[in-house]
């Protein structure tokens, strides 16, 4: 099932669900959990769902990903691994890409085929306009025929020239100027609204650093439609708007951080002095070494306010988790890229460093807030991969990356589980009067905790609305 939200006239009574380890009825009506009972006596209007002892848990939220991309990444070509490896068959796949127009890839690494400019996507694609960005979301190399078709870019920050002033086809952090220029694809929003709930995902938080009064209305009519069900809770610039819809809310001020050029101490502090002042907390981009030091100093200088946060955190020495834990901001990380890039970091980052990729138990020993995001679509859009991942610490290959990081299926649920507006406060609880975003899976917590599987999740409730059910689970 994957369709808008049906009627919410009636109750709904699930009959032998697992909570706090007890199997029990729980009743759901006018959006919350109206009674935890067995032996519950469900009226001749009821809707009546048999949860044969599968665990009912709160529904997922995550805290750092990034609606639009993934919804175009839907759309777009591969271009990285693992379903591109070498430079025959990146070719393959954009010569492949269907229609006549332009041709979007995304998940680029150099370990394809190295650095690409236009010279080389001219000689692959030489028909049509080509941009495909880098899995860090950072970097859009361009064809030719793409450049053109973007018109001059004179005075435009980020575009890499070669020596005699021509853009070579690298542009960096550009995305509002590619969205500007380059004629709208329709954006899907409800297959990704379905994605998510059948993953279990009740609520996420939209990452993106540009986010504005555009972005906020597209999202918002979206949710009102019923395409996203999903709470969402946006991050974005200084225009993002405060008012919102009924499912969409404003949340930090978002901090880029790029190391080829990070800001003066002062004037960053002085960004988030200001932020704190309009009433807003701030969430810091930080994947490197010198980005989470000076995030640091920034906050420290600035004054830390509660819901400030340090997205990411990819590389944290211990000497950071005292100041982390001093200033009470939250870490929001992605467990998943152990996984997903892990076999690159053993290749590439160096060795006294890897220790300090993604943690989480030191975060949690150290008394550091901590919360989990997929930072789909630069990370797999699954949360139940990203637990996995938590617990094994295991990369593509079967490599462990940072063992002395791993932690409890139970911990890695509540990284998943803790407020929307309150990343890395205490997990949400399953219990009369609390809203009905509810994630039932098809077996009891002591099965899903050793699988930790999308395949798991039996159905999904968002304002007690039925947003997505497998065709296993009975009525």
């Amino acid at each position: 099932m994957a369709s808008a939200p049906p009627s919410q006239s009636t109750r709904t009574v699930l009959v032998g669900a697992q909570v706090e380890q007890r199997s029990t009825d729980v009743v759901i009506e006018s959006g919350i959990v109206a009674a935890i009972e067995s032996g519950s006596r469900p009226r001749a209007s009821d809707t009546v769902i048999d949860a044969r002892g599968g665990v009912l848990l709160p529904g997922l939220h995550d805290h750092h990903l990034h609606l639009l991309a993934e919804a175009a990444a839907a759309r777009s070509v591969a271009c990285g691994p693992p379903q591109v490896r070498n430079e025959a068959q990146l070719r393959a796949a954009l010569r492949g890409a269907p229609g006549d127009g332009w041709v979007r890839g995304v998940g680029y690494h150099e370990s394809v085929a190295g650095a690409l400019d236009r010279a080389r996507l001219d000689a692959w694609v030489p028909n049509r306009p080509v941009r495909i960005q880098h899995r860090t979301g950072a970097l859009w190399m361009l064809s030719s025929r793409a450049l053109a078709a973007l018109g001059s870019l004179a005075g435009v920050p980020g575009v890499e020239r070669d020596a005699n002033g021509a853009p070579t086809g690298r542009l960096f952090r550009v995305d509002r100027l590619l969205r500007e220029r380059i004629p709208p694809e329709s954006q899907d929003l409800a297959e990704l609204g379905a994605r998510l709930a059948s993953l279990g995902v009740t609520g996420v938080s939209d990452a993106t650093a540009h986010n504005g009064s555009e972005e906020l209305a597209l999202l918002t009519e979206a949710a009102d439609r019923g395409d996203l069900p999903q709470r969402i809770w946006m991050l974005g610039s200084e225009s993002l708007p405060s008012s919102a819809g009924a499912r969409t809310s404003r949340g930090p001020l978002k901090v880029l951080l790029d190391d080829s050029e990070l800001p003066e101490l002062g004037t960053l502090a002085a960004r988030l002095r200001a932020a704190h002042a309009a009433g807003r907390a701030c969430a810091i981009h930080c994947v490197t070494r010198a980005q989470l030091f000076l995030a640091l100093a920034a906050l420290e200088d600035a004054g830390a306010r509660e819901g400030d946060r340090i997205e990411h955190a990819s590389l944290a020495p211990p000497e950071t988790l005292p100041r982390l834990a001093a200033l009470r901001a939250t870490v929001v990380t992605q467990p998943a890229f152990v996984h997903a890039r892990g076999d690159d970091y053993l290749r590439d980052v160096d060795p006294s460093d890897q220790p300090w990729l993604y943690r989480l138990r030191a975060f949690d020993e150290a008394g550091v807030p901590l919360a989990a995001g997929t930072d789909a679509p630069y990370g797999p859009l699954d949360p139940w991969l990203a637990m996995r991942a938590a617990v094994a610490r295991r990369t593509q290959s079967g490599a462990v990356l940072g063992a002395g990081e791993a932690i409890t299926p139970e911990r890695a649920l509540a990284l998943f589980t803790t407020p929307l507006e309150s990343p890395g406060d205490r997990p949400r609880m399953i219990a009369p009067g609390i809203p009905a975003d509810l994630c039932l899976l098809h077996v009891p917590w002591q099965q899903a905790r050793t699988q930790l599987s999308r395949a798991l999740v039996a159905a999904t409730w968002i304002g007690g609305r039925l947003a997505w059910r497998s065709g296993e689970l009975r009525s």
